[in-house]
């Protein structure tokens, strides 16, 4: 996720747990537990990003493809975060200090903060088609969600507006809800998001606003109803979401089986669009075992057509469907590549490095690029020139992340 919503989620989670714990006796201690467990809550739900400090430790882009959500990305390197955090929080904020001293509510919360934000980044992380791998070193698979989008609003209105709508200051507070409105308007407008995704966005806010500011009048800052119901919003919205995502991977099972019954499909890679569980970008990854090639194909979906055709999709996130295209699937794109070839550059120490992070790997015209991020034949983010490693060293470090593609891979390993 973006770290917008990763800071968002934190502070409202370090919200949820200050307003859920005992208050304390005096108004000076309570502002400072208040900001403390905001700030802990925000730094842990971005701590495990510090790995981009040291991605060019390799050359581009292997340093990022291979580092960025790695090691610092899972569940134990994750206890270490929060215990250097922690230990930041005691050693460079005195009022802080002095606090955790006396109170044992405040030393619980901060640690529960400090788990949580983490915790949640590794979560939401996982949630979407880049993927992680928490459970390394026991096991160096990559774990992908495809659930949420990249950039999810859904999360920023479910924390962001309670988090807002108590904000003391009337300018300040309206600032930032006016901010909440505008972002999603322009996404609008640029075709990022739906009308009807942004009427949903907008309603959420609302209703989460009015709750905060009604819970705060009669509870004071003890009221803790619209974080909470921020929370089940996130998680609810989650649920429909992995729904969704089976009827997607049904119809591209069906759909590819009827284009080719002698491919074997292997891996269908989804990203849902933002604040819409109907419609769907993919890349499906299948093999021809008898043809000795492997194919790529990339195309989008709506899981419910009579409501949401899939060329009513928003445009801008990965093309516009063809005039052909049913109400249900649109292909953008295929492309059949050689797994001979593709084992043989696999023995190349710098093709064998960046195959261990390609989930949809396409290797033509001495370019190597996970296909996932862009239409066939384009470059983007990952892609990696082939023949300008041939005289560079052997990358090092490289991390032992189980190749996405080991299902292809099987004779060259």
């Amino acid at each position: 996720m973006d770290n917008i919503t990763h800071s968002v989620v934190g502070l409202g989670v370090g919200a949820l747990i200050d307003r859920s714990l005992p208050p304390e006796p005096d108004t000076a201690r309570e502002r400072t537990r208040q900001r403390m467990l905001l700030t802990v809550g925000c730094l842990a739900s971005n701590f495990p990003d510090l790995d981009l400090v040291y991605t060019r430790i390799l050359p581009a882009p292997l340093g990022y493809l291979l580092h960025h959500r790695g090691h610092t990305h899972t569940l134990l390197a994750a206890l270490g975060e929060a215990i250097l955090l922690l230990a930041l929080v005691w050693a460079l904020w005195p009022n802080a200090r002095r606090l955790l001293q006396v109170s044992a509510s405040a030393r619980r919360g901060a640690v529960i903060a400090a788990c949580a934000g983490l915790l949640l980044h590794l979560s939401m992380d996982g949630m979407n088609v880049y993927g992680v791998h928490p459970f390394w070193p026991w096991n160096t698979h990559w774990v992908y969600g495809d659930l949420v989008f990249i950039v999810e609003p859904v999360f920023w209105f479910a924390f962001g507006a309670p988090l807002a709508a108590i904000v003391p200051r009337p300018r300040l507070r309206w600032l930032f809800l006016g901010l909440m409105v505008l972002i999603p308007v322009a996404a609008t407008l640029l075709g990022f998001l739906q009308w009807g995704s942004l009427a949903a966005l907008l309603a959420i806010g609302l209703v989460l606003a009015w709750v905060t500011r009604h819970a705060h009048e009669r509870h004071g800052a003890r009221g803790r109803l619209a974080l909470a119901t921020g929370l089940a919003v996130s998680l609810a919205f989650v649920g429909v979401q992995a729904v969704a995502l089976q009827g997607a991977r049904s119809v591209l099972a069906a759909a590819v089986r009827t284009l080719d019954p002698g491919e074997r499909l292997l891996d269908s890679a989804l990203s849902a669009y933002p604040a819409n569980p109907l419609c769907w970008s993919f890349v499906t990854v299948a093999q021809d075992q008898a043809g000795g090639s492997y194919h790529l194909r990339r195309g989008l979906l709506s899981v419910a057509p009579g409501i949401d055709p899939v060329r009513a999709c928003p445009a801008s996130i990965a093309g516009r469907a063809s005039e052909d295209a049913t109400p249900q699937l649109a292909w953008l794109g295929e492309r059949r590549e050689s797994l001979a070839a593709l084992r043989t550059l696999a023995r190349d120490c710098h093709v064998n490095a960046w195959l261990r992070f390609a989930r949809a790997p396409s290797i033509a015209g001495g370019l190597a690029t996970d296909v996932r991020w862009g239409p066939l034949g384009s470059t983007n983010f990952s892609t990696m020139e082939i023949a300008a490693q041939a005289d560079t060293p052997c990358p090092h470090p490289v991390p032992d992340w189980r190749y996405p593609r080991a299902d292809l891979l099987d004779s060259a390993r």
